[in-house]
């Protein structure tokens, strides 16, 4: 066992899915998260000092963060978080729902991001220089956000809460281009015996370990990170970047790393004698995290099974032995795969194709396996859900990527308007609000046995913290009025909430993509004074015009899809 397992503490890793602009949605899950455990410590002080009573006893601390993409980056900002007060935000400014609010990391970093317009300067043509493309859209806001949440100096530092360990781990998954390259011996009929057989892996990390020690050596892979002192805080600005570099629409990454970190990592390393990589530093180009590896719950379970000592053998999947659980944010939830037409089509094929890779590249058979039984203490989900009766009169729930403003469009639709990323901030933090209240919870009989739970609610009136959906009760006790459970009522739209955009709002996007797909075009490759003359009059006359046609209205289809356009 662990020598930092302590019998007395509930440990909880934070799982957090790619999401592209729909970071905004994990975001305020966390900003609510933060707020929760934040007010349960200060009543547990009070409780020690005589000003309350009643307050469950208890402690959840959280050694784990991982994340991939969106996902990363959040992990990575709320690392940064914790060396500062944190302030929430429970609901936009009544006057003004779209203005900035700065002194919150999660919500300046996801909803304010560099300006309301993000789509505009997306579309913007400072990146491109003669034959040199990197992405499809101008990805320069990203350096200038990170810059700003993790390199610029503060001076209100202050040590980590006591709901996070002093020694928290933080990664985010990286899809590697060069990848490891490992050499599988085989007998082989040739002067040698041995013919090498070689294999690359292109399933990376980029992990850290928060501390205020001084670290010499590899650290088992986990790079030591310090904010206050500004320990390889430009790695995990880097990291963070390359996690969320998704592919042609954003540029790629490159990550410098001391080799010995990637050597060392256990979930890279192969044998001793055998590095990955030998030299210093170590350069890779990244991509997407997401793209191989999206929701990395598997390695957060990983972790926090060395902390407790227990695995699924000794009982993590049982509320009765529980001492730990793993939380996954998943703004994009699976659905049910749809049955695929047999059309042989090229292009149809292609589509299907990649589809497959993908999902095979992230599939973890194991988890899949484990997470189907029906004990399943081990793990929980939160995910977008939302009732609007303006926009569906059936006044049932809308649950998944349909939930969210920002999940038209893959993902990218949160760039279009700041309404849309406002409004998924705040259904993140209602979100979490419902689902630590009802879902987030131990069943009754278990939490009898469950001695962390049953010490932690000695003496406390357990009524006051049960679920209003069944027989269990918080795993992380709340202490607010009925009435602040309520989804925020602020503007966004005529109807309410639920923003909308006007036609109009989506074609004056139509010269800025049009001269944007133009300086692509021109700029894709070396070429020759007449060839470019040649495709300038073409990329004027018909192609640019044409793309983006089509990519406007690609965009109105989706966002009439999502109940995003106004008719």
């Amino acid at each position: 066992m662990s020598k930092n397992n302590d019998p007395g503490k509930f440990y909880l890793g934070l799982c957090m899915a790619g999401a592209v602009s729909a970071g905004a949605y994990t975001a305020g899950v966390i900003d609510y998260l933060l707020e929760a455990l934040e007010k349960w410590e200060v009543k547990k002080t009070a409780q020690k000092n005589g000003e309350e009573q009643g307050i469950p006893g208890h402690h959840v601390e959280v050694p784990v963060i991982g994340g991939a993409s969106a996902g990363g980056m959040t992990s990575v900002i709320t690392a940064a978080s914790l060396n500062h007060p944190h302030t929430p935000v429970n609901e936009p400014d009544p006057d003004n729902p779209l203005a900035d609010i700065p002194g919150n990391i999660l919500y300046h970093s996801w909803v304010d991001l560099t300006g309301e317009d993000m789509f505009t300067q997306m579309l913007g043509v400072s990146d491109i220089k003669s034959a040199d493309v990197k992405s499809g859209l101008n990805s320069e806001f990203i350096k200038k956000v990170a810059e700003r949440v993790i390199m610029e100096p503060t001076k209100d530092w202050r040590k980590p809460p006591a709901y996070f360990s002093n020694t928290l781990k933080v990664f985010t998954t990286l899809t590697n281009l060069q990848g490891f390259e490992y050499d599988v011996a085989f007998n082989a009929d040739t002067t040698t015996k041995h013919n090498p057989y070689y294999m690359e892996i292109h399933n990376d990390f980029a992990c850290f370990e928060m501390t205020d020690k001084s670290i010499e050596g590899p650290n088992k892979g986990w790079m030591p990170l310090n904010f206050p002192n500004r320990v390889n805080i430009d790695i995990a600005m880097n990291a963070a970047m390359a996690t969320g570099a998704f592919p042609v629409g954003l540029v790629s990454r490159e990550l410098s790393r001391d080799p010995m970190y990637v050597n060392h990592n256990p979930w890279l390393e192969v044998t001793e004698h055998n590095p990955v990589c030998k030299k210093k530093p170590y350069v890779s180009l990244n991509v997407d995290g997401g793209m191989l590896n999206n929701e990395p719950f598997d390695k957060v379970r990983e972790l926090i099974d060395q902390i407790t000592g227990m695995t699924d053998e000794t009982g993590n999947q049982d509320y009765t032995k529980f001492k730990s659980t793993v939380v996954m944010i998943a703004p994009f939830p699976s659905s049910k795969p749809a049955i695929i037409s047999k059309s042989e089509k090229l292009l149809h094929v292609i589509g299907l194709t990649l589809s497959a890779m993908i999902s095979q590249m992230r599939a973890k058979p194991d988890e899949f396996k484990q997470a189907l039984e029906k004990k399943c203490a081990g793990q929980f989900l939160i995910a977008p859900s939302r009732i609007n009766n303006s926009i569906d009169k059936s006044g049932k729930p809308i649950q998944g990527e349909k939930a969210i403003a920002c999940g038209a469009l893959g993902g990218f639709s949160g760039f279009l308007s700041k309404k849309f990323r406002v409004h998924d901030f705040f259904l993140g933090r209602h979100n979490c609000k419902i689902f630590l209240r009802d879902y987030f919870t131990i069943p009754g009989d278990a939490l009898k046995e469950n001695p962390i739970f049953s010490q932690g609610y000695e003496g406390c009136d357990t009524s006051k913290f049960k679920s209003q959906i069944d027989n269990s009760y918080q795993i992380i006790p709340l202490f607010e009025e009925p009435a602040f459970f309520d989804f925020p009522a602020f503007k966004l739209s005529p109807d309410g909430n639920w923003p909308v955009l006007e036609k109009k709002e989506i074609t004056k996007f139509c010269w800025p993509l049009m001269f944007r797909i133009h300086k692509l075009l021109m700029n894709i490759a070396e070429l020759s004074f007449w060839s470019k003359i040649w495709l300038w009059i073409g990329s004027v006359v018909l192609l640019s015009r044409m793309l983006a046609g089509k990519t406007l209205d690609t965009v109105e289809d989706a966002l009439e899809e999502w109940k995003l356009l106004k008719k």
